[in-house]
């Protein structure tokens, strides 16, 4: 069973309304004259992060990606509930958590700690937030005519993963976008961040919104363009991949990258080529 059968098979049980059908980063819960976002991630050793990284960088990572589906939804953090797997370099651990924390001025409210068990380890963190737009930006809601655009260079974790000392921050500790984030969330029509790759995120995006996303092969900012396939299906970026309405200005710096038309069968394409389905568009969870 891969991940998205998986989740399918979620959507049978009793869910909220809240959880966006579980086509979403994020929940987002109405709560007295609030509105909550939440979300949880989990990193595991070989999956992750190799073995041996530094574990301060895992504390920032673990952090970073789940700020960053904050980000996607324009949310304002309000604290982080950890759970933790106790192994060795947990002082480490510790150092890059209080650098990440302090970094984002995000507090820690709390959650669980094992003993050390045989095999990788797992790490998971829940990150609650308080929405600044409502509605909360959704992957549902691109519409034909919309303009589809990403901020940064896709790839860039890539190159630090192979060792480029340009872009090792990229990988070991990414920098959500919670300000472009805020600032994009009364405009777009439809966001995300990317994390999968950006061809498997325009993918999902397309098809939870219902509608054919068209890229631009030529207008793509990646970080390497000799490796243009690679950038775009490497993930690991998180950088924010959104749709504006027609004649809507983009507030922030970041690229056009392609449009959004009506449903007619393949959900993407990026130039010629048409994607029908998600096999070979980025990474995806699988049984082993």
């Amino acid at each position: 069973m891969n991940e998205s059968d998986f989740i399918a098979a979620l959507r049978q049980l009793r869910i909220s309304p809240a959880a966006r059908g579980l086509e979403d980063d994020c929940a987002v819960l109405p709560f007295g004259n609030e509105t909550l976002v939440l979300t949880h991630d989990m990193m595991a050793e070989g999956t992750h992060y190799p073995p041996g990284a530094d574990m301060a960088d895992v504390a920032w990572k673990l952090v970073a990606v789940n700020l960053s589906d904050l980000a996607a939804k324009g949310a304002e953090p309000v604290g982080l509930l950890l759970g933790h797997m106790l192994g060795s370099n947990d002082e480490r651990f510790l150092q890059g958590l209080r650098d990440v924390l302090e970094a984002y001025g995000v507090p820690l409210l709390g959650g669980d700690t094992i003993s050390a068990a045989p095999g990788p380890r797992a790490l998971g963190l829940t990150a609650i937030g308080r929405a600044t737009h409502v509605p909360v930006p959704d992957r549902r809601g691109a519409k034909p005519g919309d303009t589809v655009w990403v901020t940064g260079a896709p790839g860039r974790a890539m190159l630090g993963f192979e060792g480029d000392a340009n872009h090792a921050e990229s990988y070991n500790r990414p920098r959500p976008l919670l300000d472009e984030g805020r600032a994009l969330a009364p405009h777009v029509s439809a966001m995300m961040d990317i994390s999968d790759g950006l061809l498997l995120d325009a993918w999902r995006l397309a098809h939870a919104s219902g509608v054919v996303i068209r890229l631009k092969r030529e207008n793509i900012p990646v970080a390497d363009p000799a490796r243009l396939d690679e950038c775009v299906r490497w993930g690991d970026d998180y950088e924010l991949l959104f749709t504006l309405p027609p004649g809507c200005e983009c507030p922030i710096e970041a690229t056009r990258i392609g449009c959004v038309e009506e449903q007619d069968g393949a959900a993407l394409w990026l130039g010629d080529e048409s994607f029908e389905t998600t096999e070979g568009l980025g990474y995806q969870h699988r049984s082993p």
